[in-house]
């Protein structure tokens, strides 16, 4: 019986040795055409990469990636967990990120030229930025199918002294770009299968605005559960530039005629979730307000005597500062920013005060109110692309290795099933 079982043992190990020898002979030669295919056929964008390696037993060492219009990264090292292959999961140590360059873009949909069909479908024949598109890659583009689900497991994922700009084409005939620099992200233990486990982050970054200027900072902490749907976070934002974001609510308020010089922002928001149901309970503050100095012949417009009104409430009602507490109510896994609650906690705090004025309820929530609503929809903006963007980047670097693994799996033997509670554990 002892012989037996030896005998079993050693030609499982030889399965597994042939299995781990052939993976690490495709990656060291045929792996950097794969990654770039399985890159070029997710992204739609030219893809190169400088250098490429692998050492024992499986590690992966990328230098000069650059996806065309989307991401520039320094280098990417990337360490599959041989324990996991072991009994049939496909699970990553760790992934890290060196100096990536990430550029997000936001289209209005009827900006999207059209012109008729090419015959081209090769991706490297992709439109480039400022490019017509067809009426097919348009459609693509706006109806885009849900991707599958990938079933993956990393245990370390971390971006270092990262850079994004998001560009954002749809607030007016000039584009905002909204930048982070400096970006720190790390998240832990990362399931993306049916498993109740608890997933950690960190991310902090900076914020730069006009040249000269102190630069905004970001910071977010916390876990979350994508099998229970819950999750608890914190996220700050300090020293916004409010007349920066100005596209965003240009459309409600005149700053010129307001004399709003600078102004800027702090944000801070508490978020808890539990069952999908998500909230977050959030605290602006405004400060550093300058005003442009008016000519003593020149009479004082509505907009500035709003703003002045408004002001004063504020101040009156939290004893020098400019500050808004609310609420905002979503989904986990459908997460929507409105601005109701917004607007529905300007008017709370108008209400309490009891000063006089002959102002409309609705002249006097122009300012500041609007002026915090479009900022906090460029923040949520450029945060959803900041976390998202890291995020995708991992998910598609670590599909290429699952892909590779599998490849290589799918003719061998399946591997010998163990105890519940020991495959648990590992």
């Amino acid at each position: 019986m002892k012989r037996v079982t030896t005998r079993i043992l050693i030609e499982v190990l030889i399965v597994f040795s042939i299995i781990f020898l052939g993976a690490h002979l495709f990656l060291v030669f045929q792996g950097r055409n794969f990654i770039i295919g399985k890159l070029q056929q997710a992204t739609g964008k030219k893809t190169t990469i400088a250098e490429f390696s692998v050492s024992a037993p499986m590690n992966i060492h990328i230098s000069g990636l650059n996806i065309d219009g989307l991401a520039e990264i320094d280098s990417v090292h990337i360490a599959p967990s041989m324990r996991a292959l072991l009994f049939g999961k496909i699970a990553l140590n760790r992934i890290i990120i060196n100096k990536p360059k990430f550029t997000f873009q936001r289209f209005a949909p009827e900006a999207l030229p059209i012109v008729e069909a090419q015959s081209s479908k090769a991706a490297s024949a992709e439109p480039k930025q400022g490019e017509p598109v067809t009426q097919a890659e348009a459609e693509q583009m706006l109806n885009k199918p849900p991707a599958i689900p990938l079933r993956l497991i990393i245990k370390e994922f971390i971006v270092r002294d990262g850079a994004l700009n998001f560009i954002d084409r749809t607030v007016g005939p000039q584009a905002l770009v909204i930048s982070a620099r400096d970006i720190q992200f790390k998240l832990t233990n990362l399931y993306m299968v049916p498993r109740s486990a608890i997933t950690s982050f960190e991310l902090k970054g900076n914020i730069p605005w006009k040249e000269g200027q102190e630069q905004g900072k970001i910071e977010a902490e916390g876990w979350f559960n994508f099998h229970k749907r819950s999750m608890l976070a914190s996220l700050k934002i300090k020293d916004i530039d409010g007349v920066y974001l100005y596209p965003y609510y240009s459309t409600w308020v005149d700053l010129d005629k307001a004399r709003i010089e600078s102004a800027k922002l702090n944000f801070t928001s508490e978020i808890h979730g539990a069952n999908n149901n998500v909230t977050a309970d959030c605290h602006l503050e405004l400060t550093d307000i300058v005003r442009t100095p008016r000519p003593e012949d020149q009479p004082q417009e509505k907009a500035e005597k709003i703003t002045d009104v408004v002001l004063d409430i504020f101040r009156a009602l939290d004893q020098g500062k400019i500050t808004l507490d609310f609420t905002i109510r979503t989904k986990m896994d459908r997460p929507e920013f409105g601005f109701g609650n917004i607007k529905m906690a300007f008017e709370d705090k108008l209400a309490k005060s009891r000063k006089p004025s002959f102002f409309k309820p609705d002249e006097i929530f122009g300012f500041p109110a609007m002026l915090v609503q479009g900022t906090f929809k460029g923040l949520t903006d450029l945060t959803a692309a900041v976390i998202g963007g890291t995020i995708n980047a991992g998910k598609q670097i670590g599909k290429t290795v699952e892909d590779a693994v599998k490849s290589k799996e799918e003719p061998e033997k399946e591997p010998p099933k163990e105890e519940p509670k020991q495959e648990e554990k590992q």
